[in-house]
């Protein structure tokens, strides 16, 4: 899957450990899923946009 996350995450000046906080998930998932490895569920993914005040077509495609 396709996605911004690692571009809009860092124009928020939020760390992959912050933004792991919020979603309640660990830093190696916001990593995995920053390189594509990994797909998130779609309410982690829900989750992840509303912590980036974002919609999550906006992060994910």
């Amino acid at each position: 899957m396709k996605n911004n996350l690692q571009e809009i995450r860092s124009t928020t000046n939020m760390t992959q450990e912050e933004l792991a906080n919020q979603v309640d998930v660990s830093i190696q998932t916001i990593q995995s899923i920053e390189k594509g490895k990994y797909k998130p569920s779609d309410s982690l993914a829900v989750n992840i946009a509303r912590s980036l005040n974002k919609d999550v077509t906006d992060i994910f495609s």
